[in-house]
C-alpha cells in the first residue's frame, strides 16, 4: 500500500497536500480507490464553493460502490480537476497524482488535526484486521 509520508490524511480516506502558495490540493487515497476499484464517475465540487472540514463535498462512483468525498479543511474551492470528468480512472492509475480539488483554506489550525503517514496506516491496519 502506498501511503506517501509528504501528505497529510483523514481516517474517510482523503489525502491533503499544502502547496507553496498557501493552497491545498484534495483527493482519495491509494487505499480508498482499491476498496472503490474501477472508477466510473467523479461528482466535482463547485469552484467558489464554501466548505467546511468533514463536509460531503463530492461523490465518487465505481462500479462496485459510491462513495462521498469529505472535505479535510474548510474553505473555499478555487479550482477543479476537469481532466476526471472525461478520464475519472486517473484516480485509480494514481490516486496521489489524481488531486479532485483545490482548496484555499481558511482556517491552516486545522490541518494539525489530520493524520500523519504513520497514523494512516495504522488507522488502515485497524479496518482490515
Amino acid at each position: 500500500m502506498n501511503i506517501p509520508s509528504d501528505l497529510k490524511y483523514t481516517k474517510t480516506h482523503e489525502w491533503i497536500k499544502l502547496e507553496a502558495n498557501g493552497t491545498a490540493l484534495i483527493g482519495i487515497t491509494d487505499h480508498a480507490q482499491d476498496l472503490l476499484g474501477d472508477i466510473v464517475f467523479v461528482e466535482l465540487p463547485t469552484i467558489g464553493k464554501r466548505i467546511t472540514a468533514g463536509d460531503e463535498c463530492g461523490v465518487i462512483e465505481s462500479v462496485k460502490a459510491a462513495a462521498d468525498i469529505y472535505a479535510p479543511i474548510s474553505g473555499e474551492v478555487v479550482a477543479i480537476n476537469d481532466q476526471l470528468s472525461g478520464a475519472p480512472e486517473t484516480i485509480n492509475k494514481n490516486a496521489y497524482g489524481a488531486w479532485i480539488f483545490k482548496v484555499k483554506p481558511t482556517n491552516s489550525g486545522e490541518l494539525t488535526a489530520l493524520l500523519n503517514a504513520t497514523d494512516y496506516k495504522k488507522t488502515v491496519d485497524s479496518e482490515t484486521h
